[in-house]
């Protein structure tokens, strides 16, 4: 399949005809546009090999992503960054081309951290190999790591190499009501406390009357790790005038899954017909923004989600950027206007970068074009 794959890049490239590459689709809504014919990638699946003790595991990118994560499971280990699936077609691939990490991004890593190695096809239908199996066969640049958030503009993920980790032996959910601003300023305070803290969820729900603000607070570690940091934040949360109880564990793992997924109350019902979903990268440090608009903030206040029309797009970037990040356009509403850019605009010096590479790697632009933004 290798060889039919690499032969139509080839003949894509020689006759300017755009590839669309594509696994399940379940990341379809991401990104700019989508363009081209499909390079369908599910039928090149399958576990290549599987070490548990050595904690790697390589596959090939049209892998069914719930399919990799049951045979980790089945050996008591996990992807530690909780890779979003939107959808049961998600596919190896798709993770490390979109780049998305769930709630334990914060504590554990985002997907580019544990990509030990790939096999690429690049747009001259050339099959090249960066990275390994370990983590110190990397010499200069980690070419692997790069193929990560990059939406399949650079090349056709063969293979992967992954790093896992196995399950941690405890786990706990606090449930504490708090205002945003402290619970931030909890979250920070935690941060820099030897705490097992792995996730958090801050959100405002108004389903009932009055709407209550809730932080959850999620700890893995070591049993006693654990136990030892359940009534200490609890505590802290109390001292801070809030409300704090430990969840049922059956909940909490539901309802981290539905974070994860965002099949949350926040995130499946828009308040407005031309609210887009936001996802404002910011420091963990940075305070409550001064905006009008429903938010939910995880990674210990690193990430802000929050919905709003198209034509705030000018004042969240200017906020993002004053506080060192950066605002996507998650998930477009039917009506955004198309010259909306997804993505915040590059520097100078990042926009040479990302055509140069570019260039490196897809000479002719047959993948994905126009994915990352309107220009490219």
């Amino acid at each position: 399949m290798t060889t039919l794959m690499a032969a139509r890049v080839r003949d894509a490239a020689q006759a300017g005809t755009p590839l669309r590459i594509r696994g399940g689709g379940s990341k379809d809504f991401y990104g700019q546009a989508l363009a081209g014919d499909v390079l369908d990638m599910a039928a090149h699946a399958g576990v290549i090999s599987y070490e548990p003790s050595e904690l790697v595991v390589t596959v090939r990118g049209g892998t069914p992503l719930a399919e990799l994560e049951a045979l980790l499971a089945g050996q008591g280990q996990c992807l530690p960054f909780e890779p979003p699936h939107f959808g049961p077609n998600a596919t190896v691939g798709g993770m490390v081309a979109s780049g998305l990490s769930g709630p334990a991004r914060a504590s554990s890593g985002a997907v580019r951290d544990y990509l030990l190695g790939v096999v690429l096809l690049n747009g001259k239908g050339e099959s090249l190999t960066f990275g390994g199996q370990v983590m110190k066969n990397v010499a200069g640049y980690d070419v692997s790591r790069l193929m990560a958030g990059t939406l399949g503009t650079l090349g056709v993920l063969l293979e992967v190499s992954l790093k896992v980790l196995p399950v941690a032996p405890a786990e706990a959910t606090l449930e504490c009501r708090l205002p945003q601003q402290q619970a931030l300023y909890l979250l920070n305070r935690w941060g820099g406390q030897p705490l097992p803290l792995n996730a958090s969820c801050w959100v405002h729900d108004d389903s009932t009357a009055p709407g209550q603000d809730f932080l959850f607070v999620r700890l893995r570690g070591a049993v006693a790790a654990v136990e030892a940091a359940c009534p200490r934040m609890m505590a802290d949360v109390q001292a801070a005038g809030g409300q704090a109880a430990r969840m049922d564990q059956a909940q909490a793992g539901a309802d981290w899954n539905a974070c994860r997924e965002q099949t949350l109350p926040f995130f499946a019902r828009p308040p407005a017909l031309d609210a887009c979903l936001w996802r404002l990268s910011v420091p963990q440090t940075t305070p409550a923004l001064d905006l009008p608009y429903a938010q939910l903030i995880e990674w210990h206040g690193g990430l802000r989600w929050l919905w709003a029309p198209a034509s705030a797009a000018a004042q969240l970037r200017r906020l993002a950027a004053q506080a060192g990040g950066h605002a996507t356009v998650f998930r477009r509403a039917a009506q955004t206007p198309a010259e909306l850019p997804v993505f915040a605009p590059l520097s100078p010096v990042q926009s040479r970068i990302e055509q140069a590479l570019r260039k490196e790697f897809d000479p002719a632009g047959v993948f994905n074009p126009g994915r990352m933004s309107m220009d490219r």
